[in-house]
């Protein structure tokens, strides 16, 4: 049950009645809807003042007249006000309607089905062989599991990628350090760990001998030509890594349809190569092979060095195609650092210039800076937060603050787990994307501020309630819910497909953060103003089902942004 669109229809006869002669008027007033400051001037507003040039009329004659047309028992009243028109729903059917619709399909509340038919690209994580997963890996990774929760909730195929890194001279390094100074069982032990000790060893050593840069190239040479041998010691590193990384991915929750990577795609690069020449978009630049973009304001794109090698363009170039041919995608995103915008503006100018229109299906989700406690994460100094390190800490410090706050609490290592984990995830999705985010532990671990704690435990309050509600409970009156704090709470609950939608048109995971997050805080409002297990009746059935209906949607939202909703806290 949509009450804006409900709303953007009456509106529209409304318009019909009181101007039928009228030409040039919008057909849909569903995007013109307003949500009032103050709910005391209305459930909805509608704006008259962009009818003026079509009807010849001030916005306040505009509203008083359509005020007149007015014949819907879902809406009680309407106000003008200035040049607004002002909804008002009829409070006690609002709350009948809405409460029916969300717990007829209670999981399914605020999907839809407008994706059947679309498939979506999602590359997110896109982590580096032999190298740990920190603190600047998070954002990408549970920005990207958010999307893929959300087009997937409203009907999409999503394909999820883990685009991994790795090719380059750097593998061929790491092999050469193995034969000469590693065994599989230090590594196998070792894991990501053991595999960067060989590698700094490796480039300590090549200062005092630098014939080993020439053995670490022919390792990679071996590499690019599929030796047998290299490419066994390579995919073992391979499996290595991911099995080091599955433990956080297992963690957080986060699954990939996809783990093909440059070195799949460096495969693929002759044909795009041989593309380009054919279409005439290769030009020299000092031995090298560029795509020209100055007209179009870039530096030019480089897909070729001097020495023949293939570089990140090419190979995302190669990506894209492969995957438009594979998965007949309608959308492409790429959940990257906002420091690689150039980067992607010159891949889609690139694959435009190559006669592909669904370039413009690529997006490039970009994202903020992570820093923790008010230092940034810097690999060179030393500074950096390991992921599995972090999520641990969480989870102990989660479960310090249950043994006070809940000593009784049964099973308090999985209430951890999921408040710990949740809270490092909040704290990275409870803002605009683009955002640079601060982690602090006092923040993310609060239970009273707008905190994955917070909604968590608002959701086992109301699992709580439900335990206590007597069975057999009549007929609900919903005329207990025609007070202001129900009534507030209802209408955002009545708004969060709303949220969802705009989630996915922007992909922006906060907006079903804050939708979530506002749920919660209304129903604590509700909670502490009304006995909902009240005397009568009616009134407590009432009340039970507005507790249900937030559990279920606050459920919800913690899953779409990859939060587990504990039961019990």
């Amino acid at each position: 049950m949509d009450m804006k669109r409900r709303i953007a229809d009456l509106a529209g006869e409304m318009l019909k009645k009181a101007f039928p002669e009228a030409e040039g008027l919008p057909e849909d007033l569903y995007p013109l809807l307003e949500v009032p400051p103050d709910s005391a001037m209305g459930d909805y507003a509608f704006p008259c003042f962009k009818l003026s040039r079509a009807l010849r009329l001030g916005p306040p004659v505009i509203a008083r007249k359509l005020a007149e047309a007015l014949t819907d028992g879902a809406v009680a009243r309407v106000e003008c006000a200035g040049g607004y028109l002002n909804f008002f729903f009829n409070r006690e059917n609002f709350a009948r309607d809405l409460l029916s619709a969300v717990l007829a399909a209670p999981e399914k509340w605020g999907g839809s089905d407008e994706g059947r038919g679309k498939t979506v690209c999602v590359e997110y994580s896109s982590i580096n062989i032999a190298k740990r997963f920190h603190l600047g890996h998070l954002s990408t990774t549970v920005i990207g599991n958010s999307l893929r929760r959300i087009y997937d909730f409203l009907g999409w195929k999503t394909v999820s990628i883990n685009y991994l890194g790795d090719w380059g001279t750097q593998f061929g390094k790491m092999l050469c350090a193995y034969k000469k100074w590693g065994d599989k069982e230090t590594v196998e032990k070792g894991g990501v760990d053991e595999m960067t000790r060989l590698y700094v060893r490796f480039n300590e050593e090549a200062k005092e001998n630098p014939a080993l840069e020439d053995e670490g190239r022919a390792w990679f040479k071996k590499i690019e030509d599929g030796d047998p041998e290299a490419m066994e010691i390579f995919q073992w590193f391979k499996d290595v890594t991911l099995r080091d990384a599955m433990k956080v991915y297992d963690v957080l929750d986060v699954h990939f349809d996809s783990y093909d990577g440059e070195s799949v795609m460096a495969k693929r690069t002759g044909a795009v190569i041989r593309e380009l020449e054919e279409k005439g978009l290769l030009k020299d630049s000092d031995g090298a092979k560029i795509v020209d973009l100055e007209p179009w304001g870039m530096p030019p794109c480089l897909i070729l060095k001097s020495d023949g090698a293939t570089l990140y363009h090419t190979r995302d170039v190669a990506a894209a195609i492969y995957r438009k041919e594979t998965y007949h995608f309608d959308r492409s995103l790429y959940v990257v650092a906002y420091q690689q915008d150039l980067h992607f503006r010159q891949l889609f100018k690139v694959l435009e210039l190559m006669g592909y229109d669904w370039a413009a299906q690529c997006s490039h989700v970009a994202f903020g800076m992570v820093s923790y406690e008010g230092q940034a994460m810097a690999t060179r100094t030393g500074h950096v937060v390991l992921l599995d390190e972090l999520l641990t800490r969480a989870q102990e410090k989660a479960l310090e603050i249950i043994k006070e706050k809940s000593p009784g609490l049964e099973n308090k290592e999985e209430a951890a787990r999921q408040v710990g984990v949740g809270a490092v995830v909040y704290a990275t999705l409870q803002n605009n994307r683009i955002k640079d985010i601060d982690f602090w532990w006092d923040r993310a671990l609060n239970f009273d501020g707008e905190t994955g704690p917070y909604v968590q435990y608002t959701h086992a309050r109301c699992r709580s309630v439900l335990r206590k509600a007597p069975e057999g409970l009549p007929v609900p009156d919903y005329a207990a819910l025609t007070d202001d704090e129900a009534q507030a709470l209802l209408r955002l609950l009545s708004r969060f497909p709303e949220a969802v939608s705009e989630a996915c048109l922007r992909n922006e995971p906060y907006l079903v953060t804050r939708a979530t997050t506002e749920i919660a805080k209304a129903y604590n409002k509700f909670y502490y103003e009304h006995r909902i297990l009240d005397d009568d009746p009616g009134a407590a059935a009432a009340r039970v089902q507005l507790t249900r209906a937030c559990a279920e949607v606050i459920k919800t939202g913690l899953y779409l942004i990859g939060l587990a909703a504990p039961e019990r806290m």
